[in-house]
């Protein structure tokens, strides 16, 4: 009777820990809405910048998904963003939306092929080779723009790219649906999804299975730069100039929201609708901590103490 009893308890526990980032959202949501009640935190207003300032993350936070998903690691997305902020604005002056569009693709397609190449051709680990790419895409974003914002004048531009709304809903909301949708299915409905989880759970038993990982690899590296690009397009299209600050420190954030979604840092296991309540959770702890008045280093330890504990309280014993 007591094993029978047991059992189920178990599994509840453990359901209960995998979970462990919807229950928390909720109830630091919960808390918020009770302390804050009085500050605005309920206004919509309030609740739509919450997703408006978190949408860059979570959209970066979508591709990372697949990388650690796949045992890899990029910490150039924030710096890639930077980057393409400045080569879009510098487009859009010479070329229109269309020729910053297009600098933007070529930005990130550009950049994810050249992580790809060093780290499945030549053999450097990810994590050197993004952490070089990192200051490279921000020596060349300053240098290109020598360190000036770069304005952009296009209405049309910046209502589709992070600027304009569809009634109530931000467009930033939209794509995040959108591509929130398309990387859940790719990751668990494709075949591309499978040889990615299994690439990350074990590189050796893939390859010997019939996955090229190096083309793997190569592809959620390429994967994440367009989504580091994309993330650049929008946070130019919201605050209409291209400056290499933008996106800066966003690869810890980024990362943060993967692993506080139930992604693995080791590779095999990864979940793109967890990531992006992961996200939502970072960007709801960030507004509700300048909204008690706290100081920003007082705000930078609460954010990684409750970061920390989401974490811990996550992983199986």
């Amino acid at each position: 009777m007591a094993n029978a009893v047991s059992a189920p308890s178990r599994n509840l526990f453990a359901n209960w820990r995998q979970n462990i980032i919807y229950i928390g959202f909720v109830v630091i949501f919960l808390i918020f809405a009770v302390t804050l009640s009085d500050k605005g935190f309920l206004n919509p207003n309030n609740l739509l910048n919450i997703v408006r300032q978190t949408a860059m993350i979570a959209v970066m936070a979508i591709a990372m998904t697949f990388v650690l998903s796949a045992g890899e690691i990029d910490l150039s997305v924030g710096a890639v963003a930077g980057l393409t902020t400045v080569t879009v604005a510098m487009a859009i002056a010479v070329a229109g939306p269309i020729g910053g569009v297009a600098a933007g693709i070529a930005t990130g397609l550009a950049v994810g092929m050249f992580n790809g190449w060093l780290t499945t051709r030549i053999g450097i680990p990810s994590f050197l080779t993004t952490l070089a790419m990192m200051g490279i895409a921000k020596g060349v974003a300053m240098w290109i723009s020598d360190t000036a914002a770069v304005p952009i004048l296009s209405p049309g531009y910046s209502w589709l790219f992070g600027g304009g709304s569809m009634g109530p809903i931000p467009v930033l909301l939209v794509w995040i649906a959108v591509l929130g949708g398309l990387g859940h299915i790719v990751l668990r409905r494709s075949g591309f999804g499978r040889r990615v989880l299994a690439t990350g759970g074990g590189e050796t038993a893939a390859r010997y299975s019939g996955i090229d990982t190096a083309n793997i690899k190569m592809k959620v590296l390429v994967l994440s730069s367009c989504a580091a690009a994309l993330a650049g397009m929008l946070y130019a299209g919201r605050l209409q100039s291209g400056r290499f600050q933008l996106g800066e420190g966003d690869e810890l954030s980024v990362i943060a929201a993967a692993v506080l979604g139930g992604t693995s840092l080791f590779g095999g296991k990864g979940t793109v609708i967890g990531t992006i309540v992961g996200a939502m959770m970072i960007g709801l702890i960030n507004n509700g901590l300048i909204l008690f008045g706290l100081e920003f280093s007082q705000q930078l330890i609460a954010r990684g103490g409750i970061i920390i504990i989401a974490v811990a309280l996550s992983q199986k014993r």
